[in-house]
């Protein structure tokens, strides 16, 4: 069957399931240590509600919270996903995007593909990271240079002494770094191979632990709900913990469908991430979420979700598993695409210091939209504490056109938050008014 004979099925399921589907909740009841998880409504089709990428108008930025003021960093990027703020206080942006399919024709596919390019996520990976330097300190970029290409749509990154990493899609590798480089031109060394195939979750985040002896990389799943086979996910959905110096590595938490941010809490040391969750159960499931990652913990993930809230279109189920999920920590809404994460400590942003930030890169499946803004939550010793707080919003416009989507965040060397802007092409400042 030809792509032009698909369209009007495309086009069919976004109309329908756009009107025949409403959220009878709110975000903020779909949020929290305890969100109202009402009953599934699959519906015949998913609902598809895009928020078409249309780009800035002139002048255009979005709305900061009070006290504070944001501008446009850096301008002119090619989807810019993730960032790094090296010890220096240069500050790194992989232009990356999901790599060429490699797969044969489905269908299901090709509708997803048709309504992520309508979202603004259609263009081929950059493959590069990209480095930008502010050496008068006013808050936007004087220098940039490409400082790492010809990569495979690369996300996170980390530095630990001279050893520079980088996540690619399918691998994590190592580069050698000098303070002050803005360009790396020796050739890499392969840490480790990671899932890739199918790569339906292409991104692949990475942290290092305090002591610089691990690295822990996310892996998001093959599928929705594990459609394509269990075999599909091996190794998936799920956090690895790496050891940098043999790169051995193990499973270290499982049944997280799609991690990405990756932080640790500067009061406990906990490791914390950012996860979305599964889709087609309706506008009002499931709810993304933030936890603290447990050694040896499952998540639930595709047989149970919020803890042991069991998927019945998951089969043959896993019972055992089940009884071991663990609770998320704290939701984030239903459909938000909540990614990047920060903590607070050193921000110099007004009373957004005990808390997270959250990158919210918003919805295409639930009505009305959800996410496209930046939020901070509130922690006290160690825990989420209290509802978020808008730090950065409107990226949508009147019509529901979607003039930018947040991705990550991270804050700069004078405790400014950093945002990337995928669809706007653009890292925003987001700084104390004077």
């Amino acid at each position: 069957m030809k792509a032009v004979h698909l369209l009007p099925l495309a086009l069919l399921a976004m109309a329908c399931s756009a009107c025949a589907e409403q959220a009878t909740l709110s975000v903020p009841q779909g949020s929290g240590p305890n969100p109202q998880l009402p009953a599934p409504n699959p519906g015949l089709l998913p609902t598809v509600n895009i928020a078409p990428a249309v780009g800035w108008p002139a002048g255009g930025k979005p709305t900061a919270a009070a006290g504070t003021q944001v501008n446009a960093f850096a301008e002119d990027l090619d989807h810019p996903r993730w960032l790094y703020v090296l010890p220096n206080g240069d500050v790194l942006v992989a232009e990356s995007n999901a790599p060429a399919a490699n797969s044969g024709f489905s269908l299901k596919g090709w509708i997803a593909g048709k309504i992520m390019a309508r979202a603004g996520a259609g263009v081929p990976s950059a493959n590069r990271i990209t480095l930008l330097r502010d050496s008068n300190h006013d808050g936007v970029v004087d220098l940039r240079t490409v400082f790492l290409h010809n990569l495979h749509s690369p996300f996170g990154m980390a530095l630990v002494g001279n050893d520079f990493y980088v996540a690619n899609a399918d691998s994590l590798l190592r580069f050698p770094y000098s303070s002050g480089q803005t360009q790396i031109t020796a050739a890499p060394s392969v840490v480790t191979e990671l899932p890739a195939g199918l790569n339906h979750h292409w991104t692949k985040n990475v942290i290092a632990s305090a002591d610089g002896q691990h690295l822990y990389v996310t892996v998001g799943s093959n599928s929705n709900v594990g459609e394509n086979g269990m075999a599909m996910e091996e190794g998936r959905a799920a956090i690895w913990q790496i050891e940098r110096a043999s790169g051995s590595k193990r499973l270290f938490a499982t049944g997280l469908r799609n991690p990405n941010g990756l932080a640790w809490e500067p009061h406990s040391g906990a490791l914390w991430t950012a996860v979305n969750e599964r889709d087609e159960l309706g506008s009002d499931l499931v709810p993304d979420y933030i936890t603290q990652v447990e050694d040896g913990a499952f998540y639930g993930w595709p047989y149970s979700y919020y803890g042991q809230h069991v998927d019945v279109r998951v089969q043959p189920q896993n019972p055992e598993l089940v009884a071991k999920a663990r609770k998320p920590d704290y939701a984030l809404g239903p459909h938000t695409a909540s990614l990047g994460i920060a903590f607070g400590q050193g921000s110099q942003l007004p009373g957004l210091q005990e808390g997270l930030f959250v990158g919210q890169h918003g919805s295409w499946n639930r009505q009305p939209a959800s996410g496209y803004k930046v939020i901070f939550v509130p922690f006290k010793n160690g825990q989420p504490d209290g509802l978020p707080v808008d730090v950065l919003s409107d990226f949508l416009n009147a019509e529901g056109q979607a003039q930018g989507r947040p991705v990550d965040v991270a804050l700069d060397s004078q405790g400014a938050l950093l945002v990337t802007d995928d669809v706007g092409n653009k890292v925003w400042r987001v700084s104390a008014k004077p």
